[in-house]
């Protein structure tokens, strides 16, 4: 069988068969129908796109630790098979990478391609990487800077301290429903009401896989990290585990840095001490914000 595109009769055969027949002349009281639209068709589209973008949520949620098919299928809820000739299309495309020693999934080098194009003037973690040395250097504890990502929050950058025991709660490109850490409930707790409202309704179902994460919890820990200015969790997603967090830019959170340490480190007193460090280093963020949305505008 001939290539299609080889076909010494393709440009024939196409003009031949996208000719229009001649349109007969509407009378003056005569409207052109619309064109019919399969709407089935397109529904079923944009169904594949979620879901193609669904699993590759699924496989980012562990990070780089990547994830097993029975993990994405018991993540995702989709059947063994619907996962499994996901997974495979996503490997030819690029999309995802399995390892042939430990049979997990990750993500693949195009999405990583694709993100240098994407990648803005500046990124937020580059410009958050000096301010956030300095809180690791002060505290000596592990700092984190989380993103805001519709109802999720992301963990962007990392900067540990010196301290011999480390919190290391979150690796960078982990995913959690935004509330679950001191990051998240940070950019929560500075949004208006009606819209921190609105993410929690949308991630209901997510908190309950998260130890201690409810919504009456979630609430009574908003409105605490309100009254506060910064949020606080002890031994909530991870036992023995502390993390005070403060959220930027103030009229519209988009990220947030926080500090986590062993409980033991973050007492009522440090815990004050702590924010006031992050809150000063937050300032020094805001200022370069501005100036490089002036800049831009130049």
């Amino acid at each position: 069988m001939t290539p299609f595109g080889c076909n010494p009769d393709y440009c024939h055969t196409v003009e031949t068969k996208s000719r229009t027949p001649r349109k007969r002349a509407l009378a003056p009281d005569e409207t052109a129908a619309p064109p019919p639209q399969d709407e089935s068709g397109a529904r079923s589209g944009t169904q594949s796109i979620e879901r193609v973008v669904g699993m590759l949520r699924v496989i980012a949620s562990r990070g780089r630790r990547g994830m097993r098919i029975a993990d994405v299928v018991s993540v995702s809820g989709l059947p063994m098979s619907t996962c499994f000739r996901m997974l495979q299309r996503l490997e030819l495309e690029g999309l995802a990478i399995r390892d042939p020693l430990t049979r997990k999934y990750h993500l693949g080098p195009l999405l990583y391609e694709l993100g240098l194009l994407a990648e803005p003037g500046y990124r937020l973690s580059q410009l958050c990487e000096g301010p956030m040395r300095v809180i690791a250097d002060l505290t000596q504890d592990t700092v984190y800077l989380s993103e805001r990502r519709g109802v999720e929050s992301i963990c962007t950058s990392r900067a540990l301290g010196d301290y011999p025991i480390k919190a290391l709660t979150l690796d960078v490109g982990i995913r959690r429903p935004m509330g679950v850490g001191a990051g998240g409930l940070a950019i929560l707790g500075a949004l208006p009401e009606a819209e921190a409202a609105e993410v929690l309704e949308a991630n209901g179902a997510q908190y309950s896989k998260f130890g201690e994460f409810d919504p009456a919890f979630l609430q009574a820990a908003v409105a605490e990290s309100r009254k506060r200015g910064y949020s606080f969790l002890d031994s909530a997603a991870t036992p023995g585990t502390a993390a005070v967090g403060v959220a930027f830019p103030p009229r519209n959170p988009v990220a947030a840095i926080s500090v986590a340490a062993i409980s033991t480190r973050l007492g009522p007193e440090r815990r004050v001490e702590v924010a006031k460090i992050i809150q000063k280093q937050v300032r020094a963020i805001c200022g370069l914000l501005e100036s490089q949305g002036s800049r831009s505008a130049l």
